[in-house]
C-alpha cells in the first residue's frame, strides 16, 4: 500500500463541509473521493486533518489516503485538478510513511478569521468574511483573547453535538491584524472541538462590542455551560489556514 498526502484549498460556499455526509455528493471529502477513486479503479477513502463547517474555507486542508498502487505524486496531483469543481485545489500530493495519518499526527492547527469591519457591506467579500459594521475594540478584544490561551476544558465554547472523547484543548496563540477595512483573527492550538473558534471569535466580537467583559471568559471557560456563549461568528469568514505536522519541523 501507497500512503500520499493531500494539501487541499477550497471555497466551502457551496458545499456542508470537510465530512462525507452519507449519499451527499455537497462536501469536499465526497468530491476528492470520487475522483480518487476514478484515477484508482478502487475505492479510495480519505482521512482529513480536521472537519470544517458548511460555508467554511481552507488554505491549507491536509488529509491521505492509501493506494494498492504506487502512481507518481505529480500524475496523481494534475489528474485531480483536471476533474475537481474549479472551487476546490490540490496544492500538493507527497508520497508518505505508512504510518502517517493526518488526523491522528497532526501537531497544530492555524485558523484565519476574516471581519469586514465597515458600515457598509462588502459585496465581493460577502461569502467570505463577516461583516461587523460597528466599529471594534481590537485593544479590548486583544487583552480579553489571552485568557484563551493555554490548556482548558473548552466544552462552554463547544457544540452540543461534538463527538470528541476529551474537551480539552490547548490554544496556544491569537494574534490580530487590522488592515485595510478588515480584522483578521488568527487562533493556533493543538486541535479545536466542533464550532469552539467560531464561539471564540463571535465572543471576542462580543468584547470588541462593548456586549461582553473580557475577564468574564475565565469564569466561562471554568463554568462549562454552553447557554454562557451567546454568539457565535458566521462560517464564512473561517479559513483552515495551516497544519502543522511533527516531520514539518525537522
Amino acid at each position: 500500500m501507497s500512503n500520499y498526502k493531500l494539501t487541499v484549498q477550497y471555497d466551502g460556499t457551496r458545499y456542508r463541509g470537510w465530512q462525507r455526509l452519507g449519499d451527499a455528493e455537497n462536501t469536499i471529502q465526497f468530491k476528492l473521493e470520487n475522483v480518487l477513486t476514478l484515477f484508482a479503479g478502487e475505492p479510495v477513502q480519505i482521512n482529513g486533518s480536521g472537519r470544517t463547517d458548511a460555508g467554511a474555507h481552507a488554505i491549507a486542508q491536509s488529509a491521505n489516503f492509501k493506494l494498492k498502487s504506487n502512481p507518481p505524486a505529480k500524475e496523481i496531483k494534475e489528474y485531480m485538478n483536471r476533474y475537481l469543481p474549479d472551487d476546490i485545489s490540490v496544492v500538493n500530493v507527497e508520497w508518505m510513511p505508512e504510518r502517517f495519518h493526518a488526523r491522528f499526527n497532526v501537531q497544530s492547527k492555524t485558523y484565519l478569521y476574516k471581519i469586514w469591519n465597515q458600515e457598509h457591506p462588502n459585496p465581493f467579500m460577502r461569502k467570505y468574511s463577516m461583516h461587523v459594521p460597528e466599529k471594534l475594540d481590537l485593544g479590548l478584544m486583544k487583552k480579553a483573547a489571552q485568557y484563551f490561551i493555554g490548556t482548558h476544558d473548552f466544552t462552554a465554547f463547544s457544540n452540543a453535538r461534538s463527538k470528541s472523547k476529551s474537551t480539552v484543548r490547548t490554544v496556544t496563540s491569537i494574534e490580530f491584524e487590522g488592515k485595510d477595512g478588515f480584522v483578521d483573527i488568527r487562533v493556533t492550538g493543538d486541535g479545536f472541538l466542533h464550532n469552539q473558534v467560531r464561539k471564540m471569535v463571535g465572543h471576542l466580537i462580543g468584547v470588541g462590542n462593548y456586549l461582553f467583559k473580557g475577564e468574564e471568559i475565565s469564569d466561562i471557560i471554568a463554568s462549562k455551560d454552553r447557554s454562557r456563549v451567546q454568539m457565535m461568528a458566521d462560517a464564512c469568514g473561517l479559513y483552515l489556514e495551516e497544519v502543522s505536522f511533527p516531520s514539518d519541523k525537522d
